[in-house]
């Protein structure tokens, strides 16, 4: 018989083959749906594990390698999305995915220049009083610089976290921050907390982004903001070349000469080109009452911005988001 084999023996080792096959199948379900890491296939269980064990061996150098891998330009596009979000003092943010902070930072800074026009302004109209009035007055408007806004930095990830608080402190930030360990798809806040959500580079490492997007509304109040910030591809053929060379032969090496880390980088690079086009990737954020903008900045990102309707809610229990109707598409919602 072939490899000398008795038909017993040849038996048994089909059934055991079988069996292990079958055994192969069974984790594969338990471990959940498949799905994507970078170009690999994996359960989602596996994709969120290892998107953790990425960020938690990027983190420490995650600040020096965004400046090394945009040149800088990372820093402008956040820039852009908050001069877009506009806040203005009293505003509440959360920004989930938040890491080192450079959203929130950028958030407490603009307040505080808003506030502090605001002052000037006040000051100008109330020229007929007297000095003790406006000292008085600009004291009491200077104890509190941020005019009641805050900002909650939202990450699943201990080590981004800890890499954030420690910029922060370095910085001066405090006033008006917190941090909270929290994950996207089933954030730990009350409904209706938040005036505005932010994400920047953070949706695409999300496993079940149907699921963020059901708590991004339901944390906003009605009518409060969604500002999400992604990398987006390159519809100039020249530059699509371009950028893939570099994407591919060079931001992976930089990983491994700036952080020791090449299998990381090559993630972050391949994630970006799962991610889906501007068009697809918009239709991502519509509900039936509410049409997202969008805005591309250098053709490689998207700002999409999206209100959440003061007739809209949502909650745990629902993938999309529901009418004020306790009914969603013909199921009963509990939960409203």
């Amino acid at each position: 018989m072939a490899a000398g084999l008795c038909p017993g023996r040849a038996l048994l080792s089909r059934r055991g083959g079988a069996l292990w096959a079958l055994l192969g199948t069974a984790r594969g379900r338990a471990a959940g749906p498949e799905t994507h890491f970078g170009f690999q296939n994996v359960s989602e269980a596996e994709r969120r594990e290892k998107i953790y064990q990425v960020f938690e061996n990027v983190a420490e150098k995650y600040d020096v390698m965004n400046d090394s891998m945009s040149l800088g330009i990372h820093r402008v596009w956040k820039d852009i999305l908050v001069h877009k979000m506009n806040p203005s003092p009293g505003t509440l943010l959360v920004d989930v995915a938040g890491g080192t902070g450079d959203i929130a930072f950028r958030f407490l800074n603009y307040v505080r220049s808003v506030r502090e026009r605001q002052l000037q302004q006040k000051l100008r109209h109330h020229q007929n009083l007297s000095w003790q009035e406006i000292s008085k007055s600009y004291q009491e408007e200077k104890s509190n610089p941020l005019g009641d806004s805050q900002v909650v930095v939202c990450d699943i990830n201990k080590e981004m976290l800890k890499a954030g608080k420690k910029r922060a402190q370095h910085l001066g930030y405090s006033e008006g921050l917190s941090w909270v360990l929290g994950n996207a798809e089933e954030l730990p806040f009350d409904d209706d907390k938040f005036d505005v959500y932010t994400i920047a580079f953070g949706i695409r490492n999300v496993t079940r982004i149907d699921l963020a997007l059901q708590e991004a509304y339901r944390v906003l109040k009605p009518g409060g903001r969604f500002l999400c910030l992604e990398f987006s591809h390159v519809s100039n053929p020249l530059l699509s070349r371009l950028y893939d060379l570099y994407s591919f032969q060079v931001i992976p090496v930089l990983g491994e000469v700036i952080a020791g880390d090449w299998k990381s980088y090559q993630y972050l690079v391949e994630s970006i080109r799962r991610f889906p086009p501007q068009e697809p990737a918009m239709r991502l954020f519509e509900t039936r009452q509410c049409k997202p903008s969008m805005s591309r900045t250098f053709q490689l990102v998207a700002v999409c911005c999206s209100a959440r309707p003061t007739a809209v809610r949502a909650c745990r229990s629902c993938v999309l988001l529901s009418s004020v109707s306790p009914h969603v598409g013909g199921r009963k919602c509990d939960k409203l």
